[in-house]
């Protein structure tokens, strides 16, 4: 199964990582080399502590660099809803994730981060093919509308959008980028301040213990930063946070800057950017498809597939050629808000990002941190 984002080629010219082999000591292990707990070991080493982490693959090569590449501000329910669930603090998430974004195109630059907003659309691109889709894109876009006056009156930016593509709102605070990229990136700044290990997956943690099949990390602090398939890596957390498949794939060159920047519609279920070759990544559809998808499986199935192959299409414009397919596993809570507990004694755990991990995860890693090493109080916007 491959992944269009490894074609960039500073990801396929990705060194590598050692595997671990014997028993490492650290003040504080890693589990989950994706973007969050990037974020975790580079928070603990500007405090001055010895970290280990260890990744089951390749630095990013978990949902942390599958998928859809956009950096959205808030949280994974729209903002007016996320207002209406839990209160300001989901406001006060949105403030942090915008300065989390800042925080990152400082640290990897224009070339990673590309702040380009992104557009929410009512309904898919293209004219709707039944009355059913003509009521749904009515719905959808009375929703954008209500978004925006709620964003508006907490001092944040949107816009009115209607092009060809269809109508809906753009968020100019938003950015893109390639999530390979990104997470390789990080790895690279912090490989010579911590010990980083791929294809090196925790068998096993226990409050002081990872075991891995060929070594094992001793640490007072252990931090799992795993998104999906959390509930077994700590079985403690089955019935609180629950995996899903998310499915995309990548075209072949269309037009170029058919989409100005990353676009989401149908309530945010079917989203797309475009490179700068022309190609587009896209994914969606796991709401037609809810029942197969609640799964830790990763390979792509047919009726998902085909069902994106249509949505690429109307991004497009025209006919499209599938050059690459593939899944990831991400997690999700019931009400929305991520999680960052303990577990165990001396076991924080942080993930469950409902598909919009790319700000929160980060937040949620330094909100661990604090948890772990602190005893700090954590945010209301996570689950605890």
């Amino acid at each position: 199964m491959s992944v269009a984002w490894d074609d960039d080629p500073v990801v396929a010219a990705w060194p590598g990582l050692p595997r671990i082999e014997g028993a490492e000591t650290a003040d504080v292990c890693v589990v989950g080399l994706g973007g969050s707990g990037l974020a975790a070991v580079a928070e603990l080493v500007d405090r001055g502590l010895s970290v280990v982490g260890l990744d089951a693959g390749r630095v990013g090569a978990g949902a942390a660099g599958r998928n859809g590449g956009f950096l959205l501000a808030g949280p994974s329910a729209f903002l007016h809803t996320a207002v209406l669930r839990w209160g300001v603090s989901a406001v006060e998430l949105y403030r942090a994730t915008l300065a989390e974004l800042d925080r990152l195109a400082d640290m990897l630059g224009n070339d990673v981060i590309r702040r380009t907003g992104s557009i929410r659309l009512a309904g898919l691109p293209g004219e709707p093919v039944t009355d059913t889709d003509t009521a749904d894109r009515d719905a959808d876009l009375a929703d954008c509308m209500r978004l925006a006056a709620v964003l508006r009156e907490n001092g944040f930016a949107a816009e009115d959008y209607q092009s060809e593509l269809g109508r809906g709102i753009f968020l100019p605070d938003d950015a893109a980028m390639n999530p390979a990229r990104r997470a390789l990136g990080m790895a690279s700044l912090l490989t010579a301040r911590a010990t980083l290990y791929e294809y090196s997956p925790a068998v096993r943690i226990e409050p002081g213990l990872v075991h891995t099949d060929a070594g094992s990390v001793s640490a007072p602090v252990i931090l799992v930063a795993i998104d999906g398939k959390l509930e077994l890596a700590l079985p403690e957390l089955r019935g609180r946070v629950r995996t899903a498949r998310l499915q995309m794939l990548g075209t072949r060159p269309v037009a170029p800057r058919r989409l100005p920047c990353p676009v989401y519609c149908r309530w945010g279920y079917d989203y797309a950017q475009q490179d700068a070759h022309g190609r587009l990544f896209v994914g969606g559809g796991r709401d037609r498809f809810a029942d197969s998808e609640w799964t830790t499986a990763t390979e792509p199935t047919q009726p998902v597939q085909d069902y994106i192959e249509e949505v690429a299409r109307r991004m497009a414009g025209t006919d499209v050629t599938v050059s690459t397919r593939w899944g990831a596993s991400v997690a999700y809570t019931d009400d929305g808000r991520p999680l960052c507990a303990e577990v165990a004694p001396g076991v924080v755990a942080f993930g469950a990002y409902n598909g919009t991990g790319n700000l929160v995860g980060p937040l949620a890693a330094r909100s661990a941190v604090g948890l772990a090493v602190d005893g700090a109080p954590i945010p209301d916007y996570f689950c605890n």
